[in-house]
């Protein structure tokens, strides 16, 4: 197993994956807390330094580029600052951005996090959920059409700002059957029937017990979530589930628990990403899910030991094999 998954990871090079969804800009105020405001029982923080950061379905873009991979990332943003930085944070790790279309109507989506001692105090969101507009859905279905043939696999990262919408995930799916194309979804429960078919969906926990209708707690329990989910959605499933790994339930009735890697959790933050970028770049590297899984689950474990919406390199990921 060892060498095959070393095999796999070598082969990240190159792999191209196209991934559409809600792109968000990260912002993230870094500062010291050592007194509380005269004015109103609130900290006071000393801003010390400012970062930004590709967020959403940027995030998974940039994993993807990290793990030696090539995005090409499909979204909206608006005309707008925060548009701008957001693109030279994508370029400059050498993501693809043609595919990033400006939506007047909408603003870009930020999270701007406060940050004191490395303790997250507060998140202030700038944000529209509106679906986008039929013209702007057929312009991205357009570019879907023309660009699917060139990729290795399609990931769907959906965060309910409004990108995906049913018609473009009906289509989505309709040229990834067509073209022979993995499809990879982290989904949103709102947008549950808009997965069905797919080649995998990789919700967390409270996004599975509210997807199947299945109250969370036990692990009895996720083993009910991942059946209705495969029943109800003919798909794949990777439930990930915090300090309780991750649980992978296939079509031909296999069911794999994989237990937690990390050592110390730092920050949540972009978890899912990592795990989605993993994935997609192990079936693209001609990984069975199994395998895909054990890869995405060393990848998480990495993640949650930094802070923010940091990525994993290959590096990181094959020095836990090798420990392994």
């Amino acid at each position: 197993m060892k060498n095959k998954l070393l095999k796999i990871l070598n082969d990240f090079k190159g792999k191209k994956i196209l991934v559409i969804g809600d792109i968000m800009l990260d912002k993230y105020i870094w500062g010291e807390v050592s007194r509380i405001s005269p004015e109103a029982p609130v900290q006071v923080v000393n801003v010390l330094r400012e970062t930004f950061e590709a967020g959403g379905a940027a995030n998974v873009a940039s994993n993807i580029s990290t793990l030696n991979g090539n995005a090409l990332i499909v979204g909206i943003t608006g005309n707008d600052e925060p548009r701008k930085m957001l693109l030279e944070e994508l370029r400059n790790k050498n993501i693809d951005v043609e595919g990033i279309l400006i939506d007047k109507d909408k603003p870009t989506t930020q999270k701007i996090r406060v940050m004191g001692k490395s303790q997250q105090l507060l998140r202030i969101d700038y944000e529209k959920n509106e679906n986008i507009q039929n013209n702007t859905e057929q312009l991205i279905l357009n570019f879907l059409e023309k660009k699917i043939k060139d990729v290795d696999v399609v990931v769907i990262s959906d965060y309910a700002k409004g990108v995906i919408t049913k018609e473009v995930s009906r289509k989505i799916i309709q040229l990834s059957r067509q073209n022979s194309k993995p499809l990879i979804v982290d989904p949103k429960p709102k947008h549950r029937e808009f997965y069905k078919d797919v080649t995998l969906i990789t919700p967390n926990n409270t996004e599975a017990s509210e997807m199947s209708g299945i109250e969370e707690g036990t692990d009895k329990s996720v083993a009910e979530m991942g059946k209705r989910l495969i029943e109800s959605l003919n798909t794949t499933v990777l439930i990930t589930r915090r300090e309780k790994g991750m649980s992978l339930f296939e079509k031909n009735g296999n069911v794999t628990h994989f237990p937690a890697n990390a050592k110390e959790v730092y920050s949540l933050i972009g978890a899912g990403d990592t795990v989605v970028a993993t994935i997609a770049l192990a079936l693209a590297s001609g990984a069975d899910f199994n395998e895909a899984a054990v890869l995405s689950n060393i990848a998480a474990g990495i993640k949650v030991g930094k802070m923010g919406t940091a990525s994993v390199s290959i590096d990181e990921i094959k020095a836990v094999i090798e420990k392994q």
